[in-house]
């Protein structure tokens, strides 16, 4: 596979970038950390997170990991198939399938995740930490407890049609 068509039509969102200063004997030496989300918009996602002293270098170091970590989303239509909590150390997010028409209602980490994956219909909570790197890792925490739809079904021995009219 050609990594160059691989990475057309890719979504890059950066969802927070923190300057971090260090304080040493000359004054404040100043370095850059970036989270960022890299998603096709049709169901894989994955997040990076890149720290450099420089801010273009944080930010692409970020993406580049974001990359190397994407992950398949289960997705019903434009919506996900369930509700489900995702946590991570003290954040939580409630993530709540919604009707068609609805949109993201979601706060800025959970929404760039969520127009990086292709959800279009969905409605969130962020309970705990306000710590955007905790919220995204909560979200992806979140989408590995969601249950693919075809492997239900046939655990249970039924059709898709059966299981979802």
């Amino acid at each position: 596979m050609d990594l160059d068509n691989a990475n057309v039509g890719l979504i890059e969102k950066m969802v927070k970038l923190n300057r971090v200063a260090k304080v040493v004997k000359g004054g404040r030496r100043f370095s850059f950390s970036a989270i960022s989300v890299v998603g096709d918009g049709k169901g894989t996602v994955g997040y990076g997170f890149g720290k450099a002293n420089d801010v273009s270098e944080a930010i692409r170091k970020s993406i580049e990991k974001a990359k190397k970590r994407m992950q398949i989303v289960p997705l019903k239509k434009t919506t996900l198939p369930h509700l489900v909590i995702g946590k991570y150390k003290g954040a939580t997010v409630l993530l709540k399938p919604a009707a068609p028409g609805t949109g993201i209602i979601a706060g800025g980490p959970v929404r760039a995740v969520m127009e990086a994956v292709g959800v279009s219909d969905i409605l969130s909570k962020s309970l705990g930490s306000a710590n955007a790197v905790n919220i995204v890792k909560a979200v992806f925490a979140g989408f590995d407890m969601l249950l693919d739809a075809k492997q239900v079904a046939f655990n249970r021995g039924k059709t898709l049609k059966e299981l979802w009219g």
